[in-house]
């Protein structure tokens, strides 16, 4: 298996606020992308995130972690999902720096 795929967004908001966009955003997400995968776990404790996804016929699992000055991804993904995720790596930093509103 693949080192997990990991993507880490620098803010300035604060653990708080960062939280509160990120929780905010992630079904504007889901609708934006929902045609590429589907959310089949999301558990919310404290400032992380657990979840597991279906993409493609195959499941992943990861974290979203909630920190003062970052916001962390961490993926565990099956080798094709991972090929797809690290092409696409700048894009999804992109994303979630808009997700969490910073330009």
């Amino acid at each position: 298996m693949a080192p997990p795929f990991m993507v880490s967004i620098p803010h300035r908001l604060g653990r708080d606020e960062a939280l509160r966009r990120l929780k905010s955003g992630l079904d504007t997400a889901t609708s934006k992308f929902g045609q590429y995968f589907v959310v089949e776990e999301e558990i919310w404790a404290d400032n992380q995130l657990k979840f597991r996804i279906a993409a493609l016929g195959q499941t992943a699992s990861g974290t979203i972690e909630v920190f003062d000055d970052r916001v962390r991804l961490e993926v565990e993904l099956p080798w094709l999902l991972d090929r797809i995720a690290r092409r696409a790596q700048k894009m999804i930093e992109g994303e979630g720096t808009i997700l969490i509103g910073r330009k």
